[in-house]
């Protein structure tokens, strides 16, 4: 009874400090919130003794993690820095290229556009044994399977920025006989910014899934997908959600600094200028 009344209690004051904090701006809101989510999590679990086997406790987690820090590390430049850095800016600079040269040459669109569509309908779990066995066990065969998923939604934003530019714009620089590297360089591309960044942010989410799947088909004795896969298999779920910590904390940082990226780049915009 005296729990119940705790966890009432502990809900009311959860609620009126978030709606206190959400008058301010700023991230203060957010990691309120998320204190909370972490304090009822605690206390969940240890009320109601949860087995760690289905739901560790965030402290539990946090001690493995501290405890496995070296072998994180490792996992985490094996599978970010290599497989998800490399393939995500691989994959995202050919659907970029592929998109201007459609542009340019509109009769490559009958020929192009479909089979880039096709691409972007293999499923994951058939692709990645295939680059295993075509790259090997190391990250490159990862990166392979990054650049397959971040290509096709790089292309289509391309071209859908590219046409943004307003025609009466277009013809006033077909007016002052610009060429059509001037126009798109002057004109095109700036307003296909926050239509590439858009891209860019969801290509970095797709590329940590797509390097952290590939894992479970064949890698070398690192990254976070084979740890994810490995100790999940030995039960120990406090390593299995550090190393979904460490992904999720990784997605994260990379979509607040691509958001940062498109104020910077794209302020004029008036989807930037509303934020």
């Amino acid at each position: 009874m005296i729990t119940a009344i705790g966890f009432v209690l502990a809900l009311l004051l959860a609620v009126w400090s978030v709606k206190r904090c959400a008058a301010y701006e700023g991230p203060l809101t957010a990691a309120v919130f998320g204190l909370w989510v972490l304090f009822f999590w605690q206390a969940g679990v240890t009320v109601f003794e949860v087995p760690r086997v289905l739901l560790p406790s965030p402290w539990s987690i946090v001690l493995s993690m501290t405890e496995h820090a070296p072998t994180l590390g490792r996992d985490f430049v094996q599978t970010v820095l290599k497989a998800v850095l490399v393939g995500w800016l691989v994959g995202s600079a050919a659907g970029f290229a592929v998109g201007v040269a459609i542009d340019r040459l509109p009769f490559l669109q009958r020929g192009l556009l479909p089979v880039a569509s096709l691409t972007s309908t293999i499923p994951l779990v058939a692709v990645a044994p295939i680059m295993v066995m075509w790259f090997g066990f190391e990250w490159p065969s990862k990166a392979a399977v990054v650049v397959l998923m971040t290509f096709f939604p790089m292309l289509v934003a391309t071209l859908a920025g590219l046409q943004a530019a307003g025609k009466l714009e277009r013809e006033l620089m077909h007016s002052y006989a610009a060429s059509y590297l001037q126009t798109l360089f002057d004109l095109r591309l700036p307003c296909a910014v926050p239509f590439i960044v858009g891209a860019l942010k969801v290509n970095a989410t797709l590329a940590l899934i797509g390097a952290i799947v590939a894992e479970f088909f064949g890698s070398p004795t690192v990254g976070l997908g084979f740890r994810i896969s490995t100790e999940a298999a030995k039960m120990n779920m406090s390593l299995v959600w550090g190393a979904i910590v460490v992904a999720a904390v990784t997605g994260s940082l990379a979509y607040t600094l691509l958001v940062q990226l498109e104020r910077r780049w794209a302020f004029w915009h008036p989807s930037v200028r509303s934020k």
